[in-house]
């Protein structure tokens, strides 16, 4: 490992309208749409008015949706899928949406707390803009899988969490921890006055994630999916890093990229 991290920080201590919009990026965030996303709602315990379920869907783990519901005395609606689709503005719901209450954003700070609460370092991922829905929940599902313990978005310029979102995290979203903020560069230096080091996802950067411990306190910076980090979030980060690529295209999905660097993380924490 070339990064001996001698010099490391310190720590400071010191119910809405189901029209669809014409972004689909900025959908209600109350409805959560897909059976998994649904189910892990309800195991999750989050307060659910009333549950869509399309017409003649009654089989596979539709029956199992339904027991949950009747359990938790969660009012099933019948409705063409059609019908499902206006609300969810997407047609990837799998006959199934739930209308909830909005998801509760945190605060970074809770992200680095919740990581000391677990004695574990804190491994946090900042996204710079990622618009596309299904890019967002897939992001949204690794971090889940590789134990990340919070997100952090923009408030302009990202998807929110949207019902494709929901659907593309299978559930993740219930359990994660994401905050989003007025101003992306500031968070980075806020991260770093905490102790947190900054890497940043770049295809131009001369290191490679492969050749930098990343064992302690970590951020991992991904992002737009058309114009990538932007200049000022560039330069506060304390390291570029390439994934190195042997092929003709030279770029990644953004939830590729950031599977790779996620999946890093946890390799080196074993």
């Amino acid at each position: 490992m070339t990064d001996n991290k001698k010099n490391r920080r310190t720590p400071n201590r010191g119910q809405s309208s189901v029209r669809r919009p014409a972004d689909r990026a900025q959908m209600p965030e109350n409805i959560v749409a897909g059976r998994n996303p649904v189910m892990e709602a309800i195991r999750a315990g989050r307060t659910i008015d009333k549950i869509y379920v399309a017409d003649g869907e009654n089989e596979g783990s539709v029956i199992k949706l339904l027991a949950m519901a009747s359990d938790a005395g969660i009012p099933i609606v019948r409705a063409g899928r059609s019908k499902l689709t206006d609300i969810c503005g997407t047609s990837s719901h799998q006959g199934v949406a739930a209308f909830t209450t909005p998801f509760e954003y945190c605060e970074p700070q809770d992200i680095l707390e919740y990581a000391r609460m677990r004695g574990e370092d804190p491994f946090v991922v900042v996204l710079d803009g990622v618009s596309d829905p299904h890019n967002l929940g897939a992001v949204i599902r690794t971090a889940d899988a590789c134990g990340v313990h919070g997100l952090i978005l923009p408030k302009r310029g990202s998807c929110s969490l949207t019902p494709a979102v929901y659907k593309a995290a299978a559930g993740a979203c219930e359990y994660a921890k994401i905050a989003r903020v007025v101003n992306i560069a500031r968070t980075v230096e806020f991260l770093k006055d905490n102790g947190v080091w900054v890497y940043a996802a770049d295809g131009s950067a001369s290191e490679s994630v492969y050749d930098i411990d990343l064992k302690g306190p970590a951020a991992i910076v991904l992002g737009d999916e058309g114009s990538g980090i932007s200049r000022l979030v560039r330069d506060r980060c304390d390291r570029l890093l390439r994934i190195p690529m042997r092929g003709r295209i030279t770029s990644l999905n953004v939830s590729v990229a950031g599977a790779v660097m996620m999946y890093e993380v946890l390799r080196q924490r074993g």
